[in-house]
């Protein structure tokens, strides 16, 4: 199983900025967890991270016919792009979006996601763990319109 795992404007700083918030783990950090944490579930995860929207809409149109599925952490486009929601719908890959802080104890702007209406499910709250729970999510969902029981 191939996954592709997004990360949207800002989130190369992780771990740098507002620490208070959103902790000191590292993008990095977390992709390599990922990547190990997948390998026992029996998913291969590729990363991609940029701050500019078209590049992770051209990102998403990749993904096309190679991956399985999508975790995306758009962050602030989550509130923005309806580029992003359309990339999304277009290319009909099952996607969970995730995000570390719980955006409905935030600014009421962040309380509105354009990717969330036709997500298989919302990760939200639970910092660095947010990506765990979305990968294990998006796994099981996987297997499970597969056919597959592991």
């Amino acid at each position: 199983m191939r996954l592709l795992l997004i990360n949207g404007p800002n989130l190369n700083l992780l771990g740098k900025r507002e620490p208070d918030l959103y902790g000191s783990t590292t993008l990095t950090s977390i992709e390599e967890d990922l990547r190990e944490s997948g390998r026992t579930k029996g998913a291969e995860l590729q990363f991609f991270q940029s701050n500019f929207e078209g590049a992770l809409v051209e990102r998403i149109h990749k993904a096309f016919g190679q991956v399985d599925g999508i975790l995306i952490n758009a962050g602030a486009y989550t509130h923005t792009s309806i580029a992003l929601r359309d990339a999304l719908l277009g290319v009909d890959i099952p996607y969970v979006e995730l995000h570390l802080s719980n955006i409905y104890s935030r600014e009421q702007f962040r309380h509105h996601s354009f990717l969330a209406e036709h997500a298989v499910g919302v990760v939200s709250g639970f910092g660095v763990m947010s990506y765990e729970l979305a990968m294990e999510g998006l796994v099981n969902y996987l297997k499970k319109i597969d056919g597959s029981n592991g």
